[in-house]
């Protein structure tokens, strides 16, 4: 193999067998990039609460964010394989992650744990609403797999019921 057909194959795109028509297949990457750039920060405000909790519920609420980072984070890579799967192509850098966010970002020097439980518990529920809306566009467009894979994400993550609605975790 000589450098040119190294530098061909480089170039070419990456051909996955989908059905969906090419409008569908970007409108449905499009949407579950998205969700996996708010899981990637979902999951990095969720670990920096776990390494800045602190107070008396401290090893409670250490051990909650610690289980709800790891959910969080094993459903990235289930999502990013989905957009391949159709076609798609899937985040490729931190800054992508960040011009696709919609997750707020936490940068406080200081945030009492109610108040991070508070703020998860809106992102989660923010999540799950964009969870429903990425499930009716792939049945519109008549994904029958994704919207199954993203109704099964739904039910599959406890983040959203980990936090019941007064802030505290429901055990």
């Amino acid at each position: 193999m000589n450098m040119s057909d190294v530098k061909v194959r480089r170039q070419a795109p990456l051909s996955t067998p989908a059905t969906l028509a090419r409008n569908a297949t970007i409108d449905i990457s499009a949407a579950l990039n998205a969700l996996l750039a708010d899981m990637f920060l979902l999951y990095v405000k969720t670990r920096n609460f776990h390494w800045h909790v602190s107070g008396p519920h401290f090893y409670d609420y250490h051990l909650l964010f610690d289980e709800q980072a790891e959910q969080v984070l094993a459903a990235t890579d289930a999502i990013a394989e989905r957009v391949r799967k159709i076609g798609g192509t899937t985040l490729r850098s931190i800054g992508h992650v960040a011009r696709l966010q919609r997750v707020l970002d936490n940068d406080a020097d200081y945030v009492t744990p109610l108040d991070m439980l508070a703020e998860l518990r809106e992102d989660n529920r923010e999540l799950a609403r964009r969870l429903r809306a990425t499930y009716s566009l792939c049945e519109e467009h008549g994904d029958v797999a994704t919207a199954s894979f993203s109704g099964n994400l739904g039910r599959r993550s406890r983040t959203a019921e980990l936090v019941s609605v007064r802030g505290r975790p429901s055990r």
